[in-house]
């Protein structure tokens, strides 16, 4: 029997290669407790990868028992660069690389096929929003916060009273492309780190996977050059660091030490900009062992320059469900539009009936 719901919202989190799905239903409680995936074929086209989102959908609300009568609305969530209404840039993207990507409104196109309204979001301010609200519940629109999200690139977001700080052309919150004080981060000796973007010395020159390969680790194997990863290509090299960090090897914590106070030089300027009340952390620090996460989190947090009141005040804390950050807080930012049209303005999420979905359950998916 299909499940009753008041209504429900489905959050779509698009990226390279998956659709990630999650559905929120009116007692603010997910129905999918596990990553959700099925192809997003964004290489493809507009076309194609319109239709793996409405296939997306279509699967989510049929996995979670769901009637499509239930649905209000849907958050979307892409990689930037893109504008605040889901216009991708006229210069395509990584992931948008397909010509007819350029200049393309996603948001706009992807509600004419499905025919419900779509909210849009960037996927680091999505993930932003998710942090937010799984963390301060009923008190989210009365708190703001910064995150951090450590990948490919630096992503993250500014919530401020529970709401994403989009900007005029949606660009507020690319915290990767401040330009951070490199005193006291890099040595005195190391090259300036150069950033894809064309900046030099931004935070996700130093803290991102990029980083990583383009800039910090090149450099610290000329200081450790019978260290193992010298042997191998760069790019396995940097994906590889991580597990030498979690051992204690040197080299490895020496890099990601840098990484941690490009990260407390960044929520320094955050802290005088903004003066959030949660500054939070993720990436894939966050799937880490344990002991290192924490070291992670507290070298970030020694780094950050507070006044007294701030730290009396603030707190820091890691980025929770990360692989379904996006896709959730796709989903909040769509109940978000819902209930303050309805003249509500706090809410609380948790689990109230959770199915785990697995695309092979689906017969979409088969």
């Amino acid at each position: 029997m299909p499940q009753v719901h008041s209504f429900i919202v489905v959050g779509l989190d698009n990226g390279g290669t998956s659709n990630n799905v999650t559905v929120l239903d009116s007692q603010r409680g997910f129905l999918v407790d596990s990553m959700f995936e099925l192809p997003s074929r964004v290489v493809d086209g507009p076309d194609v990868a319109l239709d793996a989102l409405a296939e997306a959908l279509a699967a989510g609300l049929a996995a979670t028992q769901t009637p499509r009568s239930a649905l209000q609305s849907v958050g979307l969530d892409t990689p930037g660069p893109s504008s605040a209404n889901g216009v991708i840039s006229s210069k395509g993207g990584t992931n948008f690389v397909h010509p007819g990507w350029r200049g393309f409104d996603i948001r706009a196109a992807l509600e004419a096929r499905i025919d419900v309204p779509v909210v849009y979001s960037n996927d680091g301010n999505a993930a932003a929003l998710y942090a937010h609200h799984a963390f301060f519940g009923a008190r989210a629109s009365t708190k703001s916060s910064v995150s951090a999200i450590v990948g490919t690139g630096l992503g993250g977001g500014v919530i401020e009273a529970g709401m994403i700080v989009r900007g005029s052309a949606g660009m507020a919150g690319e915290l990767g492309h401040v330009h951070i004080p490199l005193w006291g981060v890099i040595e005195n000796d190391q090259p300036v780190p150069a950033c894809n973007c064309g900046f030099e010395g931004d935070a996700e020159s130093i803290a991102s996977l990029t980083g990583i390969k383009k800039n910090l680790l090149p450099y610290w194997l000329t200081r450790y050059p019978t260290h193992q990863l010298a042997t191998m290509p760069i790019d396995k090299a940097a994906k590889a660091l991580r597990a030498f960090g979690e051992a204690g090897d040197p080299m490895a914590l020496k890099i990601f030490e840098q990484q941690a106070k490009a990260l407390g030089s960044l929520f320094t300027i955050a802290a005088n900009f903004t003066d959030p009340d949660a500054y939070f952390v993720g990436g894939g620090v966050v799937e880490a062992a344990p002991h290192f996460r924490d070291w992670f989190l507290a070298t970030i947090r020694q780094h950050t320059m507070l006044r007294e009141e701030q730290i009396k005040s603030a707190v820091f804390s890691l980025v929770p469900d990360l692989d379904m950050a996006g896709a959730r807080g796709a989903a909040v930012a769509a109940l978000d539009s819902l209930t303050r049209r309805a003249g509500e303005s706090t809410y609380e999420f948790g689990v109230n009936r959770v199915i785990t979905a697995t695309p092979e359950a689906d017969p979409l998916s088969r």
